[in-house]
C-alpha cells in the first residue's frame, strides 16, 4: 500500500517545526491513554518506566528500532488530556517533541511536533514519524501494522523537499 506523506514544516524564530496530524473518533482522554499509559505506548512505541511528572525523566525503549534501545525522556509539561511536552538527546542530536490534542464532535486531532534545530536529518525523521504515527492508528483501530519500507525510502524525497522550499 503507498503512503501519502502528510507533514509540514513551519519556520519559527529558533528553527523550525515539523507537524504531522492524526484524527481518531474518540475522546481526547481516550487518546491521550494510548500518548501516555506504559501497556499502551508499548504497542506502537516502545513502553517507558519512571515516575511521570513534570520534570521527571523516564526511560523508554523504542522496540521498533534496530537493537530496541532505551533512551532517557524528560517531560517538559504534561496538561492531562491536551498537551504532553517531551525531550530527549541521543547520538543524533536533541529531540524536542510535542503532543497536542484538541477534540471537537466525538473527533480528537492530534498535532504531533517535532521542534527541530535543524533540517538535516528531516529525510530520515519525517518518514519515520509517519511510521509510528501511522502505526498508533492501527494499533487503536485494530489493523495490522504498516510495513516500514512503505515510510523509508519511499518518503525521504519529499521531505527533503519539505527542507528546500525554504
Amino acid at each position: 500500500m503507498k503512503r501519502v506523506p502528510t507533514g509540514e514544516l513551519f519556520r519559527t524564530g529558533t528553527g523550525s517545526d515539523l507537524v504531522l496530524t492524526r484524527s481518531f473518533r474518540a475522546s481526547a482522554e481516550d487518546v491521550w491513554e494510548s500518548l501516555t499509559e506504559p501497556e499502551s505506548t508499548a504497542r506502537w512505541f516502545g513502553p517507558w518506566e519512571g515516575d511521570a511528572a513534570p520534570g521527571a525523566t523516564i526511560k523508554v525503549q523504542m522496540v521498533f528500532e534496530d537493537e530496541k534501545p532505551w533512551l532517557d525522556m524528560r517531560i517538559d509539561a504534561c496538561d492531562p488530556p491536551r498537551r504532553l511536552a517531551l525531550s530527549a538527546s541521543d547520538e543524533y542530536g536533541t529531540w524536542r517533541l510535542e503532543m497536542l490534542l484538541t477534540e471537537a464532535d466525538g473527533v480528537t486531532r492530534l498535532r504531533f511536533v517535532q521542534h527541530l534545530d535543524t533540517e538535516e536529518e528531516i529525510g530520515e525523521v519525517g518518514p519515520g514519524w509517519e511510521y509510528y504515527l501511522d502505526l498508533l492508528v492501527a494499533v487503536r483501530e485494530g489493523s495490522p501494522a504498516p510495513d516500514f519500507d512503505a515510510y523509508y525510502p519511499a518518503m525521504k524525497p519529499y521531505y527533503v523537499e519539505l527542507a528546500a522550499r525554504g
